[in-house]
């Protein structure tokens, strides 16, 4: 038996296939780098959105919290990150990123700014603005949706 499918007319197989090779590309990059996946996305959210708690962490990437435990761990002692007890709740952890991981983030960002180029590599400026409005729409019509995929009511 053959499943019928219509992947490729969908712009979320494309979308998720380009996130696929560029995480897999940036992955290589890193690894020369003893930079790991998670943790170059926990200093990107680090980068994105200021300090978080490790709960807040853990959401973003996915992960389940003994696992971003792990990871903020090894990077604490690399001195990358500091966790603190939050204001009014000290409960909760807040991460927050020191100087000394600034070298590691500038190579992050080098390494994400080659794969950028080399992704681009072909397409017109104008191409590579239709791309981010398209799927900056696909991303707030999503993003619109509950917990159980109906659509969040609108205010």
């Amino acid at each position: 038996m053959k499943l019928e499918q219509d992947f490729e007319s969908s712009i979320a197989y494309w979308a998720a296939m380009a996130s696929r090779a560029f995480e897999r590309a940036l992955n290589e990059e890193l690894a020369g780098h003893g930079i790991t996946h998670r943790q170059w996305q926990v200093l990107a959210w680090l980068a994105l959105e200021g300090e978080l708690t490790q709960s807040q962490i853990a959401e973003r990437l996915r992960v389940a919290a003994p696992t971003i435990v792990g990871i903020l761990d090894r990077m604490e002692r690399k001195g990358w990150i500091r966790r603190e007890p939050a204001p009014g709740d000290r409960r909760k952890k807040l991460v927050r990123p020191l100087s000394r991981v600034r070298p590691v983030w500038d190579r992050i960002r080098s390494c994400g700014r080659r794969l950028r180029s080399e992704a681009t590599r072909g397409l017109k400026p104008g191409e590579v603005r239709l791309a981010r409005a398209v799927l900056a729409g696909v991303l707030r019509n999503l993003e619109g949706r509950g917990r159980n995929g109906d659509r969040k009511a609108s205010t």
